[in-house]
Parts: C-alpha cells; sequence; structure tokens
C-alpha cells in the first residue's frame, strides 16, 4: 500500500473492510490464522458463519484506566510502503498517482500557485524545476503551458519517468519539458543551468515521509538560483499537525483475541474522511518544515493535549452509528467506551503553497474529516485502549529525525502521558 491511496468506494462496507484488513495483522480468532490478503480474510469470515461476525467476538471489557498511563510507538518512513526496488524510498503505483491528480483539495490549488509564480515574472523567462514529476507530469505539463521558458522534471521511478516522457511527447511538451530519470540528488540539470523555483509535491501523510527534507536541503545546495527566497518553492512549507484519537476498531479488538503488536509498530493509515478515527482535542503543529530556511532534520518537540469532553459527546454519537452499520452488538454502550478512549496521536499534512494558497488534508483548524488523497496516520501506542474523560491531559513527546540521505528513511516515535484529572 502507497501512503497516498484512493478512497474506499462505499463508506456502508468501511467497518466490515477495516475489520478484514485488521484480521489479517492476528493470529487466531475463532480458527482463523491471519490470511495474507484482504479477499481471503473475507473467505475465512464467510467459512465460519453466516452471522455477522461482530457478534463472534466477545463483548469488550471497559477500557484500562488512566491513571498516569504511559503510551508509545515508533516507526520509520516505509514501513507498510511500498519502496523503490533495493531502495528504502517511498513510492507509488498508478491508481495512487491518479488519487493525487484526482484530488480536488490539492491539484487545483497546485496548478494555482505554479500559474501565479509563472505571472510574476515575463513570459519564457523562468525555468521551472518539478521534483518527483510522477507518470503523468502534471504539474511540469501545467508550467509549460503557462508560460515557462523550460521545465526539468525528475523522477526517480524508472516506471514512472518512462511514462512521463510518453505523457509529455504525446502532449507535445518535449521540446519544453525534459524528464531526468533517478533521485535528484543524483542528478545535475544540462549546463549546470538553475531553476528560478521548484515544484516539489513530495508530501507525506506525515509530512517528511517521502524524503522531502532530503531533496530539499539539496536542491537547496545545486539546483536553485535563489533557493532562500520563498517564492523559489512550491509548496514554500509543509507541515503535520496531530490530536490524540479514539479508534473504533481498537475498542472492538481487543487481546487475548487481538494482538495488535503484530503491527510491529506500523501504524495504520485511514482515508481523511474516515468516521472511525476521531479527534479528542484541537490539532498541534508538530512539524513544520520552510523550503527556503530548510533547517535541521532533527525535530523534538514536547506538549500538551486537553481532551475536550464536547468532541467526546460528539465522538458517542458518530461511534454509536459506526458500529450500527457493521452491526455490531451492543453498539451504544461500546460507543461510549471507544468515545472515552485514546489509542494514538493522529498525524496529517497541511501545506502552505504561498502566502495565499494552502492545501489541507484535513479540515483546517479543527482537524474535521474532508476528502483528500493523503491518508491520516495513527500509531497504536498501547495494547488496549486507554481510558479518558473530558479535561484529562494527554502530554506528549514528539520525536522525528528526519533524514537528510533521500534513500535513507525517516524514523518516528512518539510517547506520552495519560494523565487523568
Amino acid at each position: 500500500m502507497a501512503s497516498r491511496a484512493p478512497a474506499p468506494a462505499s463508506r456502508a462496507s468501511q467497518l466490515f473492510l477495516r475489520c478484514c484488513i485488521a484480521l489479517t495483522f492476528v493470529g487466531s480468532i475463532h480458527g482463523f490464522s491471519g490470511p495474507s490478503t484482504r479477499r481471503a480474510a473475507i473467505e475465512e469470515i464467510k467459512k465460519i458463519s453466516f452471522t455477522p461476525f461482530v457478534t463472534l467476538l466477545p463483548t469488550p471489557p471497559d477500557a484500562v484506566a488512566a491513571e498516569s498511563t504511559t503510551m508509545s510507538a515508533a516507526w520509520n518512513a516505509v514501513d507498510g510502503l511500498n519502496s523503490l526496488e533495493s531502495e528504502k524510498f517511498v513510492s507509488f503505483d498508478k491508481s495512487a498517482y491518479q488519487a493525487m491528480v484526482n484530488d480536488p483539495s490539492r491539484t487545483p490549488l497546485f496548478e494555482k500557485a505554479i500559474i501565479n509564480r509563472l505571472k510574476s515574472a515575463e513570459p519564457d523567462s523562468q525555468v521551472v524545476l518539478d521534483l518527483g514529476t510522477g507518470p503523468f507530469a502534471f504539474f511540469a505539463i501545467t508550467a509549460a503551458k503557462n508560460g515557462a521558458a523550460k521545465v526539468y522534471a525528475i523522477e526517480a521511478s524508472k516506471e514512472a519517468a518512462a511514462l512521463a516522457r510518453e505523457t509529455v511527447k504525446k502532449l507535445g511538451f518535449d521540446d519544453k519539458i525534459t524528464i531526468l530519470e533517478g533521485f535528484s540528488s543524483d542528478i545535475t540539470l544540462p549546463g549546470g543551468e538553475k531553476a528560478d523555483f521548484a515544484v516539489a509535491e513530495i508530501v507525506g501523510s506525515v509530512a517528511s515521509e517521502e524524503g522531502a527534507y532530503a531533496t530539499i536541503l539539496d536542491a537547496h545546495k545545486r539546483l536553485l538560483k535563489n533557493p532562500s527566497d520563498p517564492m523559489s518553492w512550491i509548496p514554500s512549507r509543509i507541515q503535520t499537525y496531530a490530536a490524540p484519537a479514539s479508534y473504533s476498531l481498537h475498542n472492538l479488538f481487543l487481546p487475548p483475541a487481538f494482538d495488535w503488536t503484530k503491527l510491529n509498530g506500523e501504524p495504520v493509515r485511514f482515508n481523511c474522511r474516515d468516521e472511525g478515527l476521531q479527534l479528542l482535542s484541537d490539532p498541534i503543529l508538530v512539524e513544520d518544515i520552510s523550503f527556503a530556511d530548510i533547517g535541521k532534520g532533527v525535530q523534538k518537540k514536547r506538549t500538551s493535549f486537553t481532551v475536550d469532553g464536547r468532541r467526546v459527546e460528539d465522538n458517542i454519537k458518530k461511534f454509536n452509528e459506526e458500529y450500527k452499520r457493521g452491526r455490531v452488538a451492543d453498539a451504544d454502550t461500546l460507543a461510549i467506551t471507544a468515545a472515552n478512549s485514546v489509542s494514538g496521536i493522529a498525524l496529517w499534512p497541511r501545506l502552505l503553497l504561498d502566502d495565499s494558497v494552502e492545501v489541507n488534508s484535513r479540515h483546517y483548524p479543527d482537524g474535521g474529516h474532508q476528502r483528500s488523497h493523503w491518508q491520516t496516520v495513527l500509531p497504536i501506542m498501547s495494547t488496549e485502549p486507554v481510558a479518558v474523560k473530558g479535561g484529562d491531559q494527554i502530554n506528549v513527546i514528539f520525536d522525528f529525525d528526519v533524514s537528510s540521505l533521500v534513500t535513507k528513511p525517516s524514523s518516528y516515535k512518539i510517547s506520552a502521558d495519560v494523565v487523568s484529572v
């Protein structure tokens, strides 16, 4: 699975699909040994019983008490994601690229920022660099159509670069756009040329997980005319926001039947419209990377979240609807338990393209659900959900080691102390 993927086709089937996906990670539930594919999981469930499968599980007990309870999780950027062959670097399949292009909260805003930047200078006067152009070379073509003198489009994937060349040639832009294959850190622009500005949509669901920091750090040194000018970058800044979250399935699948440690630190990734994940507080900025002032890769932040009682009440209603759609026994009680629990700290990206254009994967600033091809990342930080209530404090340390090497994945660690007040 890529870190940026198309949305599920049907909201009504989301709970069932999430359970099927979850079952692939566990050992044995009623003779179910954890098949390797979603289809196999569904077939195994059908063999067990024709009764809705959720009734086969025992009614979950109350969540673990939250008296100064500690939670933690650690993972690296490619855990559970596609990576280029022989390289530890996030890559995508064609459907993921298509989801990016089709994202109405992303693509039109990038187009607007590119056109604005080109209009700020004389026509046919600017050299544009597109970092991570993908198989459609979409932003490179946007620049070529709107007055760029020359576009250099770099793509690390051999297959994506080949498709990008075909696309550019088919549309008649091969005189303006040059596709360069490889990591940008290994490439020098022809004739030692430097770009007036770069488009770098290499932003993960945790903003830094696709290697943006290392890529921009290198491009800053070698590939831009004025790299310290924010106008030289689209986006000019990328951020990660975070908030404690409750997760419907974490409250439904509990030990000993379900062993969440089998995830081995790999976070669960949600469609940003998925109601199975609900936030417990207002979001806080935890990662902030300015491309013009690239700074340091190691980022450590201490912060505190306060569980919002109003959010908890709203989440009870949403979880109740979620469980009832999945025909979960005793949905009313389980919804209360789930809404008054924390499973981990949810993370998602925000992009500032320029002074007036921004891209949000979740609604800003409250973190509400909305359509996006990016996903919300939730590391499961405890084997069982930790009970909370309105007013409780969740003290968190974010320790992000963002690599300065493109082929070395960044690593992430989050530790938290849940304090009942």
